[in-house]
């Protein structure tokens, strides 16, 4: 089945301090675990990457936080549909989540290695999610800098280094297409760093969406991944 496409006025925009409190609704209200929300955005993104590129071989580069195990859960699922994947880790230091996902690859004999792989046929980027401020520092600033004119590159939420509030930084990856998670944050609208824009339905009830903002929830009847036309 074909991807619906949507128009960006038929859905809310974010910033990144409403998505932290839909975070929170989730976890601390409804019940709802950031590893359920994790596998989710995992599962739709490995879906993505295989729709749009077809991919044989995937370099995963995840970050600490959620977004990083977002990433890494993505490559579980990879893996097991038969794509050859390798992961490089931008931080040394990973939360509970992130070291959770990363525990399980390790465990499934999948390879890590120090450097980024980018002659692989599709490059995931999952390094920095929406709770960025300032600029990106360290590998995830490196590794941005070496992604310049390499091509695919699928960013998880946003392209990593883009303010998610205003818009394109100073650093970053520009992505050929990024898949953002329950709402499309503000930064990414008209940002040539998020290239064709998607997004994926994990699991955030209607209700949820209308504690931070009065505009519509995403139509995800049509499809849990949605394009949307910016």
């Amino acid at each position: 089945m074909p991807i619906p496409t949507i128009s960006g006025a038929q859905v809310a925009w974010i910033t990144a301090a409403q998505m932290a409190e839909i975070d929170r609704i989730m976890i601390e209200d409804m019940g709802i675990t950031l590893l359920q929300m994790m596998e989710n955005a995992g599962r739709s993104l490995a879906d993505l990457a295989r729709e749009l590129f077809t991919p044989k071989s995937v370099s995963i580069l995840a970050g600490s936080g959620g977004n990083g195990g977002g990433g890494l859960t993505a490559g579980r699922h990879l893996h097991n549909l038969g794509v050859e994947v390798t992961v490089s880790l931008s931080s040394d230091h990973l939360g509970e989540a992130a070291a959770h996902q990363s525990g399980t690859l390790r465990q499934m004999g999948i390879p890590f290695s120090e450097e980024p792989v980018l002659d692989a046929d599709l490059v995931i980027d999952a390094m920095v999610g929406y709770s960025l401020t300032g600029e990106l520092s360290g590998k995830a600033n490196e590794w941005a800098s070496t992604l310049a004119g390499q091509t695919p590159v699928l960013s998880l939420d946003i392209p990593s280094g883009l303010d998610t509030s205003g818009g394109r930084s100073k650093s970053g990856v520009t992505a050929t297409a990024t898949l953002t998670l329950c709402l499309p944050k503000v930064g990414l609208r008209d940002a040539t760093a998020t290239g064709d824009l998607y997004l994926a339905d994990i699991s955030v009830p209607a209700s949820v969406v209308a504690h931070v903002t009065s505009d519509p929830a995403p139509p995800f009847e049509q499809g849990r991944i949605l394009h949307i036309a910016t």
